[in-house]
């Protein structure tokens, strides 16, 4: 083949690759729940979302109740980390899927005292969405799955959760979801219709029902796409 022909041959390859559509990205942030459906999320979108998520080396799959890397942790932790990842230009996912609140309801074992107050709470919350409308950036709101009381606190020594805490929390974030029209994902009624039989701890799933809530956020994803495609 003659140079004219080589570079002749470069050019059109480029101007194809360049002419395919690309993929809507969906960017993950969540505590370790998110984690451990997050493979076979990352497997059922394949080929329709690029799909992206607050990521490290393995760090935080080490201990999933500390909250490090990948793990978002409470909702003061995602908003800090998103007004370090809006503020860079080339961060603008189609869909941000955020969950955050059980780290955020954990309670001292010794004083009761809640790790992010209600209050607090709702003000992270509100901070975050005006982090992303303002960088024109689609929030899709994951609701928190469940905390069985007696399952949870006697395994876990480190701190208590409970499920009252955990159905207020929840309504805090359906008040600022529905205000601001934010689409929500339902995965706290889908996982409790599930049964208690899929825990394998105090708050996690096995991989029957990992794979279940992946491929019921696929669906709900799916149904994102003509959104995505509005804004192109």
């Amino acid at each position: 083949m003659k140079f004219p022909k080589i570079l002749a041959f470069i050019l059109l390859t480029g101007l194809l690759v360049s002419a395919a559509p690309s993929l809507p990205t969906v960017y993950v942030i969540g505590d370790s729940i998110s984690m451990r459906y997050g493979p076979f999320l990352e497997k059922y979108v394949q080929g329709v979302w690029q799909y992206d998520r607050k990521s490290d080396d393995g760090q935080a799959a080490k201990n999933l109740d500390v909250p490090v890397g990948a793990n978002g942790g409470d909702s003061r932790m995602v908003l800090a980390f998103l007004k370090i990842k809006t503020a860079e230009k080339a961060f603008q996912p189609d869909v941000l899927l955020l969950n955050c609140g059980l780290h955020d309801i954990k309670r001292n074992p010794e004083t009761n005292v809640i790790q992010v107050d209600s209050v607090s709470y709702r003000k992270n919350l509100e901070a975050i969405w005006q982090l992303l409308h303002k960088r024109n950036i689609r929030l899709v709101w994951m609701r928190t799955t469940s905390v069985e009381d007696e399952r949870h606190n006697t395994r876990s020594k480190a701190f208590k959760r409970y499920a009252r805490d955990l159905d207020a929390y929840n309504a805090i974030a359906d008040e600022v979801m529905r205000k601001h029209g934010v689409a929500v994902i339902d995965l706290y009624t889908f996982t409790r219709s599930l049964g208690s039989d899929h825990f394998v701890d105090h708050v996690h799933y096995d991989d029957s029902a990992m794979q279940l809530q992946a491929a019921y956020i696929a669906g709900f994803l799916q149904g994102q796409l003509p959104l995505t495609q509005q804004r192109k």
